[in-house]
């Protein structure tokens, strides 16, 4: 099956509802990579074609659903991820928010996003969770302190299992 352009067009819109930061989708001669504005994405092992989503997709009202493609894509709704939960001595822990393999950094040349006593922000990007090419944010969502890296890049993680413990800021 041959994808076309009204494909490729609903492909978009279905990856810019979704709460995915970037795509990599190959179909025989096909590769596309898209990320969404801002994302960093980690490098690819062969030189995918690139474009940033505004440019290839109009605006749509953002939805809550993950993003299958392939034959009859449809929308399904994504699993949220696990909440904060607070750990000893003040310690909040930082769940993975997916099954997958983490990373660091957003590809192998770059600095990774923190390390231990970074000050991250609310929605700052500690690290990835990729799973079948699709990457994922793990996003800090509260201000603080990176106290402890429980995970080491390149290491499959859990749904829920701690990846940081990091300090509230005060």
């Amino acid at each position: 099956m041959e994808l076309g352009e009204d494909d490729l067009m609903e492909i978009l819109k279905i990856f810019e509802q979704s709460k995915f930061e970037f795509l990599h989708l190959e179909q025989g001669e096909l590769k596309l990579s898209v990320g969404k504005t801002g994302y960093a994405a980690p490098a690819p092992t062969a030189p995918p074609v690139v474009a940033p989503l505004a440019a290839m997709a109009p605006a749509a009202p953002a939805a809550a659903g993950g993003a299958p493609w392939g034959k009859g894509a449809t929308a399904a709704p994504a699993a949220s991820a696990p909440s904060v939960a607070p750990v000893a001595d003040g310690l909040v822990a930082v769940p993975s928010p997916m099954v997958g393999k983490f990373y660091a950094q957003p590809s192998p040349a770059d600095p990774p996003y923190v390390s231990v006593g970074s000050q991250v922000e609310v929605g700052g990007t500690l690290g990835l969770v990729e799973v079948m090419k699709v990457f994922t944010s793990v996003q800090a969502d509260m201000a603080g302190t990176v106290e402890q890296i429980l995970v080491k890049d390149g290491q499959s993680v859990e749904y829920g299992q701690t990846l940081f413990l990091m300090r509230p800021a005060t």
